[in-house]
């Protein structure tokens, strides 16, 4: 793994990481931060495979959009489309207080989809090494 691709994956793991504590571990929850954690980390996630495959990336935060840029080159990354799209409206959702509140299921789901994407990332990232 190259540096790049390596900060852009640990700020992932990071990120969720520390969604993760504050679902599972924190209260009173914190579920617009978790839930905003949770769309950064698989932003970042998904970044760090756009740095494998081009070597670059759009400046954007829709998760979907990236995730479909990252399928273009494998087309094993379109099972994360559903969760990709679940979570890329928390980048702002979650930061506006005039938005909807967030329920304690959905930011479950959430930190579930995130977990998923992060880690199809991190392995996908890690089979390149071998190649």
């Amino acid at each position: 793994m190259n540096e790049r691709q390596h900060k852009w994956l640990e700020r992932a793991q990071k990120d969720m990481q520390t969604a993760s504590h504050l679902f599972y571990d924190h209260h009173p929850r914190q579920l617009e931060i978790l839930c905003y954690l949770c769309q950064q980390a698989v932003e970042k996630a998904l970044k760090a495979c756009l740095v494998l495959y081009d070597g670059e990336f759009p400046l954007i935060h829709e998760c979907r959009k990236l995730c479909e840029l990252c399928a273009r080159h494998d087309t094993m990354f379109e099972v994360n489309l559903i969760d990709c799209a679940r979570l890329t409206p928390y980048a702002t959702q979650a930061r506006y207080p005039e938005n909807e509140e967030i329920t304690e299921e959905e930011a479950l789901v959430a930190v579930q989809a995130a977990q998923r994407v992060v880690d199809f990332c991190a392995t996908k990232i890690m089979q390149n090494e071998g190649n």
